[in-house]
């Protein structure tokens, strides 16, 4: 699989639907493709199995939107034991799941990715151009 945004977000996203802006509690969850698969029909966070949520990210900083562009300051998953991981995903956190929009799933150029937790801090660094553009 390829880095993609997910289809049931940028519908939400043209619908005008809750729980779709990028301006508030936005995370990245650390995920363990052995234990999830991508889909395009996944909407929600409770779409990912817990099983598959190796680490989840304080709330994105920093986050700018110029031109179309969403980026956010580098991040970290801290402590982090648990599966090796090979992907992120980032999500709007509404504090439940089943209402947490999927946004993005990123397995490719994401420095640091994989990585095999050993306990410690895992650092990623958002990509210069950001995360997508619309």
């Amino acid at each position: 699989m390829a880095n993609a945004l997910y289809l049931k977000w940028k519908e939400s996203l043209i619908n005008g639907d809750t729980n779709v802006q990028l301006n508030g509690n936005i995370k990245a969850v650390l995920v363990d493709l052995a234990d999830y698969a991508f889909s395009s029909a996944h909407q929600f966070l409770s779409d990912v199995a817990a099983i598959g949520r190796v680490s989840t990210s304080g709330n994105l900083a920093t986050k700018t939107y110029t031109n179309g562009s969403f980026d956010a300051a580098d991040f970290s998953f801290t402590a982090v034991t648990g599966d090796p991981s090979e992907a992120l995903i980032l999500y709007v956190d509404t504090g439940v799941a089943a209402t947490s929009r999927l946004v993005g799933f990123y397995d490719t150029g994401v420095t640091g990715l994989p990585v095999t937790p050993n306990g410690g801090d895992i650092n990623v660094t958002v990509n210069a151009s950001g995360f997508f553009a619309l």
